[in-house]
């Protein structure tokens, strides 16, 4: 439960907000005289309320209850055992970069934050900060500038962290600059929820906080990297696989 507080905290204005006017809505229909008012105002305040707890419940399944931070879902993708070199990418939330050094003492890990996104200046960052405390080998970063020398990684991993770069080209840059960083036949890892059917009806207009497929393939495609998997974790986020050619 620990990510899904998370969510609730940076999105406890939302919540609130909801749950005041389905109040609003259930109260005032007490003082309406048409039947079919009454109907829909109830409706639509229990609607906001069902929404709000799908939306938490959504959150719990791909947060806290799949292993999207637990990278099961790499076996077979990628050999730790004969990787040296790997970058992580977050947007001032790291719930990551432990584990991986836990259970892979010999990686060569280099974390990094997006310089700039939107969780920066957020109320609850100090409280996730202080429930994944950052990596002291973390540096900040600019997303179409990345500090590493040509050829120099075997894997980038960036998981619900690269929606944040919010300018189309820099996103464009992101994924030149990795490819450029990337070893061949090197991999770069996206999780992320895109903005699909499933979540605008879990998340509503919160869907809008995501990319759609066709902007990510518009990001990626420029670089003349492949995704060579299209993987869902959940119902609510994918994980793309994509790879710098071998020649």
């Amino acid at each position: 439960m620990k990510i899904t507080r998370l969510v609730i905290l940076f999105n406890y204005k939302k919540i609130l907000f909801g749950a005041v006017i389905s109040l609003f809505l259930f109260i005032l229909s007490f003082q309406i005289g048409s039947a079919i008012l009454i109907i829909l105002m109830r409706g639509l305040g229990a609607l906001i309320i069902i929404n709000i707890i799908a939306s938490l419940a959504a959150s719990y399944i791909l947060y806290d209850k799949s292993g999207l931070y637990e990278l099961n879902d790499l076996d077979g993708i990628i050999d730790w055992s004969k990787t040296e070199n790997a970058v992580l990418i977050h947007a001032s939330f790291d719930p990551l970069s432990q584990r991986l050094e836990e259970k892979y003492p010999h990686l060569n890990l280099t974390v990094c934050d997006i310089y700039g996104n939107r969780h920066e200046h957020e109320s609850g960052i100090e409280v996730s900060k202080k429930m994944f405390p950052p990596n002291p080998k973390e540096i900040r970063i600019s997303p179409d500038q990345l500090p590493f020398e040509n050829e120099s990684q075997d894997v980038i991993l960036a998981v619900t962290a690269l929606h944040e770069i919010l300018d189309h080209g820099k996103r464009v840059l992101f994924f030149k600059e990795a490819k450029r960083i990337l070893k061949k036949g090197g991999l770069i890892i996206v999780s992320e929820q895109f903005r699909d059917t499933t979540n605008f009806i879990f998340f509503n207009i919160g869907a809008f906080h995501f990319l759609s497929r066709k902007q990510w393939m518009d990001s990626i495609s420029p670089s003349g990297l492949k995704i060579i998997k299209n993987q869902k974790i959940t119902p609510f986020a994918d994980m793309l696989v994509i790879r710098k050619d071998y020649q």
